[in-house]
């Protein structure tokens, strides 16, 4: 019985964190001119959290559960060379167009969500089963940093060409991995949380690499130094965000 009611408090808490894809929502009844004056600052909230996301939460969680810094370091680097790769054919393949407007960095995004919230179902998992307690605590946390880097991947998604109604669709879809990994680490609680803090590391490398190569770039394209300054700032506030996340939780 009491397994079974921690496997409802796993399910709740990653459809819960699974709702946090809807964030976006809020841009639904804004007019285009509208959102197209926020897109870039969600694009430049996005790099700062992504940066952060990756630099004070991925790699520093990761180090704690592989003493090797070795093979983090290799699984970065694997994860940063296999998003350069995946980009560079999703371009060739779906772009031959010079003015092609659908940007291949909205498919890295998805799959590199996709990923993150995997590993953060399993987390969720892991401190249900530790306590109830502890895992509504750690819920909470991952809930925290979980809505503005959401805000942040919605912008990406409609700046990639994607329509406001498709970005929500497919920012849920990704989203919602968090439900298969609190499954799973239900299910597999060993296996998967092994396997967890090798996939760590390698979506870390993804995450640097669509904020140095995607995101920071379209930044410099901005021509008004008003705007350049206001998307800086923005970005500092990314980071800002997810650096106090995980200084004062602990997340």
């Amino acid at each position: 019985m009491a397994q079974i009611s921690t496997l409802l408090w796993i399910l709740g808490a990653t459809i819960l964190d699974g709702l946090m894809a809807f964030a976006g929502a809020v841009t639904l009844k804004m007019s285009e001119k509208t959102l197209n004056k926020i897109v870039m600052i969600l694009v430049a909230f996005a790099a700062g959290s992504m940066l952060a996301g990756a630099l004070f939460h991925l790699i520093p969680e990761a180090m704690e559960k592989i003493d090797k810094p070795l093979t983090i370091s290799a699984l970065i680097l694997a994860g940063f060379l296999i998003f350069f790769i995946v980009e560079r054919y999703l371009h060739w393949h779906h772009c031959h167009d010079p003015d092609c407007k659908t940007h291949p960095v909205t498919t890295l995004v998805i799959f590199g969500d996709s990923i993150h919230n995997l590993i953060d179902g399993v987390v969720i998992a892991a401190s249900f089963m530790i306590s109830i307690p502890f895992g509504i605590v750690t819920t909470a946390v991952i809930l925290g940093h979980e809505l503005p880097q959401e805000l942040g991947n919605f912008g990406i998604l409609v700046y990639g060409g994607y329509s406001k109604q498709k970005a929500l669709a497919y920012n849920a879809m990704a989203q919602f991995t968090c439900v298969i990994g609190g499954v799973l680490g239900y299910a597999l609680s060993y296996y998967t949380q092994q396997a967890s803090a090798y996939l760590l590391p390698f979506a870390a490398g993804g995450f640097l690499y669509i904020a140095a190569s995607d995101l920071i770039p379209e930044m410099h394209k901005e021509p008004d130094l008003k705007k350049v300054m206001i998307n800086f700032a923005v970005f500092c506030v990314g980071l800002a965000f997810m650096i106090a996340i995980k200084v004062f939780a602990g997340a």
